[in-house]
């Protein structure tokens, strides 16, 4: 069975005021290890909320989401955020990286917080930063850096704990449109050459065909889906 994810007629609804908002209308998508995939849709179709649920960010109002095997539903908040630590990295449109700390730090404190020692995650950190073409920049902090150069340290930073699976959340939207490229053929490099399954979020459809599979959303609900086999 080479399935990562399977959602279940899953379903997202949010109450506002006295009306109820349905992000998600019965979802159902199975994702296969190993592959890129790209989620595109309106804004308001579901995307975002989606990209929440399968990273563990936020749970189903109804439906069953299986992560390797294993139903989400039935685990508690602390094994969910295990779950997260753990198997899920993120990269955010923002960066979120930590001013005061250099590039190769920023990577690093992430494996210290799962458990690395300082050596291994400073080792670690180097590694992917070369990896990613930034082995020069390993002592500057985000501020001496271009917005592109800060992506790739967010990137470094969600593959270097060694996560089952990588969701982007509009990973370019603060780029101009050569780097976002660069930015997402780097991603597909990663998924091809380290094997990891990759899910971001765009609207850029020219962006979205460099993925393996395109799923599109609209209302809420899934449009069009890849094929599984």
């Amino acid at each position: 069975m080479n399935s990562l994810i399977v959602l279940d007629e899953v379903k997202k609804e949010y109450p506002m005021g006295r009306t109820t908002v349905q992000a998600l209308r019965g979802v159902n998508l199975t994702l296969q290890k190993g592959k890129f995939y790209s989620i595109v849709g309106p804004s308001g179709s579901g995307k975002s909320t989606l990209l929440h649920i399968l990273g563990c960010m936020d749970v189903p109002s109804s439906g069953e989401v299986w992560l390797n095997g294993q139903q989400l539903g039935a685990l508690s908040e602390r094994e969910m955020t295990a779950v997260r630590a753990r198997e899920i990295g993120f990269i955010f449109q923002a960066f979120h990286l930590n001013p005061i700390l250099t590039a190769q730090e920023n990577v690093a404190i992430t494996l210290q917080f799962l458990g690395a020692s300082k050596r291994e995650a400073g080792l670690r950190a180097r590694k992917w930063l070369d990896r990613i073409g930034l082995g020069h920049r390993l002592d500057h902090y985000p501020a001496e850096l271009s917005g592109g150069e800060r992506q790739r340290v967010a990137i470094a930073r969600a593959i270097a704990k060694d996560p089952t699976l990588i969701l982007a959340d509009e990973p370019t939207g603060n780029l101009d449109s050569k780097t976002g490229r660069e930015i997402v053929e780097l991603l597909r490099e990663i998924n091809h050459q380290a094997g990891r399954t990759i899910v971001q979020v765009t609207h850029d459809r020219e962006l979205a065909s460099l993925s393996d599979e395109t799923i599109v959303l609209r209302d809420g609900q899934v449009a069009a889906a890849p094929q599984s086999t």
